[in-house]
């Protein structure tokens, strides 16, 4: 027993040993505090705000050095004891050693592989995305201490899986907007953490955008020209970069190679600047894609010159290079005046201030909030764990005859395992993968349950013979039981490698449809896969019992794949693609961008918001042990929406989203989910809208989804909040998001509901408003208050109005009127008054924006000075407007510069 004892307290001291030596073999990065030369600089000072700090080190610092902090790997300046830092690492599904800037070394052979990102968004599990990114980061935390990995990440791809071709489409979280941009926010917000100022890692969003073709039928992505119409730009390729943005606040976004309308994305400033930093407001930095600068001179031919193709990029918005190109080439461009040093800046600006909020710039990592991590927090029991449920969750079960799943052990004791997958290991972790902390194969996992014969049956996915067919139906014929496990491989799908075919490769499809001849038990197809699969033979083929998607299910999918076939996890995905017959493909280019199909060139439309046609299985398909029933328990028939301004409906039919008051305009919906069956499960619940009728709107769109345990016999209410403007609004061919006022159908499962949205002009909800309008009338000091006119002006007269501006109404005064002295009381404003005020001034700059340069513009610049001058003051929650003030005065400037010219206007 003391021996024992002793053995004990020796491992535990060697583990803490080694932990502290695995946990500090990184050299400090910048500001060591044992560098008395630079420990007192400003910009070292962990208590001077972030933006201090930047400036003070950019003042320091030379063109040619900022010049060299624009390639991903950036240089050292020892003269300010900073270290050369590599931005390129890459965490798609774990750590991956893709990038230079991480390698599996020493104490960290490995990463936990998590199951590839297609099939990790079937679980449709937002908390679950969210555990992974945090597991990702602890580990790509613990080896930056151990100096084997980076802490800036260019994961996830979020593109759109537009086409079932496109060999990257295992990359992305599917076909669907709202999916891949809730998969983008949650893996983002686990990977970088919850606090806006600091970064456990930084991520980045890619490749922005219309980037869904790698290399297909001679065009490959450094030649493609996306033409892509504003209303798919806005409606299906932006939208999960706005949400990764906006609600992941992600550190970095990366501009693809592709052009798009003849641009490319990575010299765009209508794409970078205006669109990803100013609209979404970015708080991080833009990368290229690695050589995309270069790719834009050198392939694209976008510039003359190299250095245009530098200062271009630099001006469009675009801040690191991956890639030597701006290094080479920005100093110059200076020399030659096609760009300011102050440009350079603003690039250095941005990647510096990520590199500060990331603890880069604070000293000793030990001393850091994640200091402790090390070699013992990777690849850990935990980490396995979620690696095998993420897996469990993202399985599919396609087909289940009989129901002939799950398997059982005392009936299915000896089970012939067959296919060139069925060994797979690697090949379960698709790409951008590291490596793996080990790996349980499909027929290792279901050794686990039963006795199996193992015969590959191909001796690949491409199965180019049949040489080993007779023993894999000699397997399948003595067995009570087989599982062909089957499919694709990096080989067939990848980066660079688009299909040309939604079959299964080679002679797949003669060997399963041989083996299941001969089988005496049930036969269980199994496929892996990035894409959609035309498995049309399989699912009609009474031999074949179920049929499985198990994507690439990651590290512990031999075990997962087992699990659910014996029934010792119950399935619940669903499919994040449609999948499509071969027939799909027959008149449609991969180059052609339409999401909606184009009727005169009989080219279907894309993914399941815009394809009407026959599907080998939908969107959103997937069966389990139990079954589930759904019934809508309460949710409103009725959903008024405030607009803004008189502006804000179009024929009746439509609101501007931006002309309605969006803040907490939400529908509510309550749903009852019942397992009716004998197993407990976990349910999928996916809430779809249908808008009302126009030819531009989609069929349908995926608006909410969560997922419930439900015991067997139990019965659950769910309540799911759809937000209106996001998720019930559709985009118009203008590219304008609007709301259809009308009837909308929400479908969850066999369930329906109609809700109709309908317009009130007056900007006021009716109960807000019948409570402002008792109020208005109590209040007698109306009738003594100014008629809000505006303060006279001598050149307003000058203009020829006949009716001067301190005697006429101004065009919001019944508006005004309600607000300011409807609600509550002057100082102190109910929460509506709030909402009215901004509203109204959101209306104001608006019309402003729409009537430049005319009489009418000026009258309302007019009016909202008066506005700010006379009643926003009497609301205190309010006085952070008052800083529009100078603005509006110089708006108020420009337009009497032309007197004549705006008089003739009107």
């Amino acid at each position: 027993m003391i021996l024992h004892k002793m053995a004990f307290l020796a491992a535990i001291l060697f583990f803490f040993v080694s932990s502290s030596i695995h946990v500090h073999s990184r050299e400090t990065f910048a500001c060591d505090t044992k560098d008395a030369a630079t420990a007192t600089l400003r910009f070292c000072q962990q208590s001077v705000p972030i933006p201090e700090r930047v400036k003070d080190l950019i003042g320091r610092l030379t063109l040619a050095e900022k010049v060299s902090l624009l390639g991903n790997t950036a240089a050292a300046i020892p003269r300010l004891g900073i270290k050369g830092y590599e931005w390129w690492s890459e965490a798609l599904h774990g750590v991956s050693n893709v990038g230079p800037g991480t390698k599996f070394a020493g104490p960290f052979p490995a990463a936990t592989s998590f199951p590839q990102v297609i099939t990790t968004a079937a679980s449709f599990n937002a908390s679950l995305w969210e555990s992974i990114g945090r597991v990702v980061s602890n580990e790509a935390r613990a080896m930056y201490n151990g100096g084997v990995g980076g802490l800036t990440y260019w994961s996830p791809n979020v593109n759109i899986l537009r086409d079932p071709r496109w060999g990257r489409g295992q990359e992305t979280p599917g076909e669907d907007p709202v999916l891949a941009g809730k998969y983008a926010a949650s893996y983002v917000r686990g990977l970088q953490g919850n606090d806006r100022s600091r970064l456990k890692v930084a991520a980045c969003c890619k490749h922005f955008t219309a980037y869904d073709l790698d290399n297909w039928n001679g065009v490959d992505r450094f030649h493609f020209n996306a033409k892509v119409s504003k209303q798919d730009i806005e409606d299906t390729f932006d939208v999960p970069f706005r949400m990764c943005v906006k609600e992941g606040n992600v550190a970095s976004i990366m501009c693809s190679y592709n052009q798009v309308n003849g641009v490319p994305t990575c010299a765009d400033p209508n794409l970078l600047k205006k669109t990803i930093r100013n609209q979404w407001g970015l708080n991080g930095y833009i990368v290229s894609d690695c050589d995309s600068v270069g790719v834009l001179y050198d392939t694209q031919h976008y510039t003359g010159t190299p250095e245009e193709a530098a200062a271009k990029s630099i001006k469009a918005g675009l801040d690191l290079d991956c890639g030597p190109f701006l290094g080479a080439h920005t100093i110059d461009a200076v020399n030659k005046n096609l760009l300011r040093e102050s440009d350079v800046d603003n690039a250095v600006v941005n990647t510096l201030t990520v590199q500060m909020r990331l603890g880069m710039f604070d000293g000793d990592i030990a001393t850091q909030p994640y200091g402790h991590l090390g070699s013992a927090h990777v690849c850990t029991p935990v980490h396995k764990g979620l690696a095998l449920e993420a897996a469990h969750q993202g399985i599919v079960l396609l087909k289940n005859l009989g129901p002939s799943l799950p398997l059982s052990r005392h009936r299915h004791r000896t089970v012939a395992v067959i296919g060139p997958n069925a060994d797979a290991t690697v090949t379960m972790i698709g790409n951008y993968a590291g490596i793996a902390c080990g790996y349980t194969s499909p027929v290792q996992g279901i050794a686990g349950y039963a006795r199996t014969v193992h015969n590959k049956g191909c001796a690949d996915v491409h199965c180019m013979d049949d040489r080993l067919f007779d023993g894999a139906a000699d397997a399948a014929r003595g067995s009570d039981a087989t599982v062909l496990v089957m499919g694709l491989d990096q080989s067939i799908e990848a980066e660079f490698k688009d299909r040309n075919s939604l079959l299964l490769p080679g002679k797949q499809q003669e060997l399963i449809s041989r083996v299941a001849r001969a089988s005496k038990g049930p036969v269980i197809l199994v496929l892996m896969s990035g894409g959609p699969i035309d498995v049309t033979f399989a699912e009609k083929d009474p031999k074949i019992s179920a049929i499985v998607w198990a994507g690439y299910p990651g590290q512990e999918g031999g075990t997962a794949i087992a699990d659910i076939l014996f029934g010792a996890a119950n399935p619940g995905g669903k499919l994040p693609m449609t999948w499509y017959p071969q027939e799909y493909l027959t008149n449609l280019p991969m180059t052609e961008m339409s999401m909606r199909a184009i009727r005169s060139k009989r080219i279907p439309g894309r993914t399941y918001r815009f394809y009407d046609g026959p599907v080998v299985y939908p969107f959103g398909h997937g069966l389990s042990y139990t079954r589930f029933t759904h019934s809508i328990a309460d949710a409103p028939k009725v959903i008024p929406i405030a607009v803004r301004g008189r502006n804000g409906t179009v024929s009746g039919k439509s609101v501007r989203v931006t002309h309605a008051r969006c803040n907490r305009l939400s529908l509510g919906v309550h749903v009852d989910i019942k397992n009716v069956g004998t197993r407990d499960g976990t349910h999928t619940m996916l809430v779809f809208s249908a808008p009302p009728g126009g030819e531009w709107a989609p069929r349908k769109q995926l608006v909410a989804f969560t997922r419930v345990h439900v015991a067997a016999g139990e019965n659950k209410r769910v309540q799911v909040n759809i937000h209106v403007c996001k998720y019930l609004s559709v985009v118009d061919r203008a590219g304008i998001r609007r709301i259809p006022i009308g009837d909308h159908g929400i479908h969850i499962g066999d369930e329906s509901h109609t809700v109709s949205l309908q317009a009130s002009t007056l900007g006021f909800s009716p109960k807000t408003l019948t409570l402002g309008l008792e109020k208005f009338g109590e209040k007698k000091k109306m009738s003594n208050t100014p008629g809000a006119a505006a303060p006279s002006s001598s050149k307003s007269k000058a203009t020829g109005n006949s009716q001067a501006p301190e005697k006429r109404k101004p065009l919001f005064q019944k508006e005004l009127q309600h607000m300011m002295y409807g609600f509550g009381d002057e100082q102190n404003p109910l929460p509506e008054t709030v909402a009215l005020v901004e509203d109204i001034v959101v209306e104001y700059v608006t019309d402003l924006a729409q009537e430049i340069g005319t009489k009418r513009g000026r009258l309302l610049v007019d009016d909202f000075l008066y506005l700010i001058r006379k009643d926003l003051p009497k609301l205190n929650r309010c006085r952070e407007l008052l800083a529009m003030q100078e603005e509006l005065k110089q708006a108020r400037k420009a337009f009497d510069v032309d007197e004549e010219k705006i008089t003739s206007l009107d």
